[in-house]
């Protein structure tokens, strides 16, 4: 018998990626409230907001490499080193650039935007996306 919340592609399903994607918007709202506290401008916020998805472009090497780089630019490892490293030295700016990132992340999260499968950009880890989510229906070929 099939288990209703797991999806054939390694995606999470159901009530658990319902969960995943409101997180994701509180870690936004989190971080764009702690960026206002910073004070750092919002022309700042505004210019950066979008910079994460520069690693888009590595999908121009293919699906492989682009998963790999397009992950690393939206996972929170890296911005919460960076906001981490920030705080302990002092550097608001670097701090700032962190919640940017951090909050870009999570408003990718709310709206279902995961981490990249290898298999295709539309394969994440919230479910298919774009031109995959289309033809979610169609056969699978063996792996």
């Amino acid at each position: 018998m099939p288990v209703p919340d797991i999806d054939p592609d390694g995606a999470v399903a159901g009530m658990p990626r319902t969960l995943l994607r409101l997180e994701g918007f509180a870690v936004a709202v989190a971080a764009i409230l702690a960026y206002r506290h910073l004070d750092a401008g919002w022309g700042t916020f505004a210019l950066l907001i979008l910079a994460p998805d520069l690693s888009l472009l590595s999908y121009l090497a293919g699906p492989g490499l682009g998963a790999t780089l397009y992950n690393a630019a939206h996972s929170y490892l890296l911005p919460a080193l960076l906001a981490g490293i920030g705080l302990a030295l002092g550097r608001q700016g670097a701090a700032a650039v962190a919640l940017i990132w951090i909050a870009h992340i999570g408003l990718d999260r709310a709206l279902g935007y995961g981490l990249k499968y290898p298999g295709g950009f539309g394969l994440t880890h919230l479910g298919r996306i774009g031109k995959a989510q289309r033809h979610g229906d169609q056969k699978r070929s063996p792996d």
